[in-house]
């Protein structure tokens, strides 16, 4: 009578090693949240029409008129295809600076305090709220580069840029989500967190590249300038939209370190804002 050979049993959760199942619970919980962005953003497109109102003025008007003016010198690249990138990492970013306020309004309603008691681990709550923001980021920048090409700008095509688009853009709106998330774990209060956002974010975007060469500024802006990780965001997708000189390796190389360091500094606050 022969033997037939049983099959070993699948591996459970439970005796996966520790650092897999921290894996998995992290891709689940970013990709669950993702979801929810994207059912949200299916339910409400008229959300989608009324963030593109300001990156439109600033295509519209900053960007006309001072293509008339020859004001900006930016070579050989006009300057609303100069422009185009850094108004889709603006428009990023005032989307993800405000992400804050979801936090409280779940510290408010008890959601957070439900969370946290769960077995998942706190940086892969953060970071399932960060990469919501870029998810909503995302959504954004389709509509500010339909805008572009009809205005004329000159894009790419590549669908490997594209997708280098895409992560740049999840990049670094985690990174300014978490930091929204750290403030909010630091004042406690939407009133404070709003007063911050709205005190911090202009002068994040014109510290940035985005409106003008890094050449044009003067040398206390220029310090600025290279320790602020808009910047790098914006020189990432003009390089890969227009086309222009990027050290893409570097760029991606500070919003990974960027990102990751602002996570796991907004997990560490997180308890904090639930006793507060």
């Amino acid at each position: 009578m022969s033997v037939l050979p049983v099959a070993p049993p699948a591996a459970s959760a439970d005796t996966e090693p520790g650092p897999v199942r921290l894996v998995r619970t992290w891709f689940s919980r970013v990709a669950t949240m993702c979801l929810v962005e994207l059912q949200k953003l299916r339910h409400d497109r008229s959300e989608l029409v009324t963030r593109a109102v300001q990156p439109a003025l600033w295509l519209l008007i900053f960007g006309q008129v001072f293509t008339r003016l020859h004001a900006i010198p930016t070579g050989s690249t006009p300057y609303l295809d100069f422009l185009a990138p850094g108004i889709l990492a603006q428009s990023a970013l005032f989307i993800a600076i405000f992400y804050g306020i979801q936090i409280i309004w779940e510290r408010d309603a008890g959601v957070l305090a439900k969370l946290l008691v769960t077995p998942t681990p706190r940086a892969a709550l953060v970071s399932a709220k960060a990469f919501a923001a870029g998810v909503r980021a995302v959504a954004q920048a389709i509509v500010v580069l339909v805008l572009s090409l009809v205005l004329g700008v000159t894009l790419t095509a590549n669908p490997l840029a594209l997708l280098g688009v895409v992560v740049a853009l999840l990049l670094g709106s985690a990174f300014f989500c978490c930091l929204s998330i750290t403030i909010a774990g630091l004042v406690l209060s939407r009133d404070r967190l709003m007063g911050i956002g709205q005190a911090i974010t202009m002068p994040l975007f014109f510290a940035s590249n985005a409106l003008y060469p890094v050449q044009l500024m003067p040398e206390w802006l220029q310090v600025i300038n290279h320790v602020n990780p808009l910047s790098y965001e914006v020189d990432a997708l003009r390089g890969l939209l227009v086309g222009t000189p990027a050290r893409l390796l570097l760029d991606f190389g500070v919003l990974v370190g960027a990102a990751a360091a602002m996570i796991a500094v907004a997990s560490a606050l997180l308890p904090r804002l639930v006793r507060g």
